[in-house]
């Protein structure tokens, strides 16, 4: 056996592994500072903050007298507090019997409704605090695309004869005037009107002067991100590929390669692919997407799993952090919408199962986004976060939500279930968590 054969393999591996580790590291030890910190402000002593589960590999204990440790598997992780019997907040009634009644306000058991509720209720909205400060500060670092729009730097492209440079404001293409991105509407209609031709005419303001020139088709089929583990990506696309041709027929627009996949009803496609000078020539199988819609529905549609974008990179201006911050509150929003919503027609078999992915399609995703830029790695864990903190909120016991519940019982009963009732829905919860992590994972073993 060749082993040498085995060392791309095994360094493929070895990124997803880590890309994940990292990003589910970050996800936990937030949402976990959150119920520590609340409690902590709320008189609920922590007696350990986890990060793992498993050996211990090292411990410290702070000032407080919470021991902060970093375990051996990182998949994970937890707070315990006084009184609790395990990582899920169970109660140690042993321990909450032997507690001096002095230091019962301490524990997670004896603290009033509020603070509990505070507590426990922190982890998913500090979750949701993350997802929103890494959308607001992406967007704060890139700005947002200068209007009217502004030639920036200029990406390699198959075509000759362009003569746009860097800093030209562009007042039309192909006699269009280019309307705001952010009008969807209207931008669409652009697109498509546009002529299918690889080099059009722009009119342009140079150093205060209008000018004429040749430049590229704008929204050309060029790659500039990739779905993790769609066809585009496991045959080999990078970011920054031009897609000249299709089965033979020459295109020049995004929009004549999207037209060409859906109408493929999964058939393979002959793709030439222009990279850095060089031709490649690859097939592709488009996969059966179901993808959200704005009412809220799914449409399904024939995908090769690429993002399209500029035929240079748009000239920016700079956004502020309070439009920022709302620009990150809609995403989160959207992200979480969008989550409830595949959840509800995968429940109803309006689209298939296999939307659902587990922590190795996680893990794939993480290694898939991390080998294509920083930006989008830091994206990834942002949409990432705001699915754990949703999860989480669930109303199944041993997650968050089902402690809300618990909690909410007992503030319209005047106490809480009793510990024999907890018990027993703790077991269910456990079950149905895990029966839920199993069938996930058979997706992504036996998915396409």
């Amino acid at each position: 056996m060749d082993i040498s054969a085995l060392i791309p393999q095994f360094g493929s591996f070895v990124s997803v592994a880590l890309a994940f580790v990292v990003a589910l590291s970050v996800i936990v030890a937030i949402h976990e500072y959150g119920h520590y910190i609340v409690g902590r402000w709320s008189g609920i002593k922590a007696e350990v903050f986890s990060l793992g589960f498993g050996p211990v590999l090292f411990s410290k204990v702070d000032r407080h007298g919470t021991r902060w440790q970093l375990a051996a598997l990182p998949f994970g992780g937890y707070v315990k507090f006084l009184g609790d019997a395990d990582a899920a907040s169970g109660k140690d009634a042993a321990a909450m019997a032997a507690t001096p009644p002095e230091r019962l306000r301490q524990t997670m058991h004896g603290a009033p409704l509020w603070a509990r509720t505070a507590t426990v209720a922190a982890g998913p909205i500090f979750n949701f605090a993350l997802s929103i400060l890494i959308f607001a500060g992406v967007l704060m670092v890139q700005g947002k695309m200068a209007e009217p729009l502004q030639i920036g730097a200029l990406k390699p492209l198959p075509a000759e004869g362009i003569m746009l440079q860097p800093g030209d404001t562009v007042l039309d293409v192909a006699g269009a005037q280019v309307p705001g991105y952010e009008d969807r509407g209207s931008f669409d209609t652009f697109s498509s009107a546009l002529p299918d031709e690889q080099l059009m005419e722009y009119r342009i303001r140079r150093s205060g002067t209008e000018e004429l020139v040749p430049g590229p088709h704008p929204l050309p089929p060029i790659v500039t991100q990739l779905a993790p583990q769609s066809a585009a990506y496991r045959a080999g696309m990078k970011p920054g590929d031009v897609i000249t041709s299709v089965d033979g027929a020459p295109i020049s627009s995004f929009t004549q390669l999207k037209d060409i996949v859906e109408a493929s009803n999964g058939r393979t496609l002959a793709l030439d692919v222009w990279r850095a000078g060089e031709m490649l020539a690859l097939d592709l199988t488009p996969r059966r997407m179901d993808e959200p819609q704005e009412d809220g529905g799914f449409a399904t549609a024939w995908r090769i799993g690429i993002a399209g974008g500029w035929a240079f990179e748009p000239g920016t201006e700079r956004m502020g952090p309070l439009a920022a911050l709302g620009t990150g509150v809609s995403q989160t929003y959207a992200v979480a919408a969008g989550s409830l919503s595949g959840l509800y027609y995968m429940v109803t078999g309006a689209i298939s199962s296999c939307n659902m992915s587990g922590p190795l399609g996680i893990a794939q995703a993480s290694g898939a986004m991390a080998s294509q830029g920083i930006d989008d790695f830091i994206w990834f864990i942002a949409v990432l976060s705001t699915a754990v903190g949703l999860l989480n909120l669930f109303p199944i016991p041993v997650l968050d939500g089902g402690h809300l519940v618990f909690y909410a019982y007992e503030a319209a009963f005047g106490k809480p279930p009793s510990d024999g009732a907890l018990r027993v829905m703790m077991t269910i919860g456990l079950v149905l968590i895990l029966s839920l992590m199993l069938f996930a994972l058979f997706n992504d073993i036996w998915c396409p």
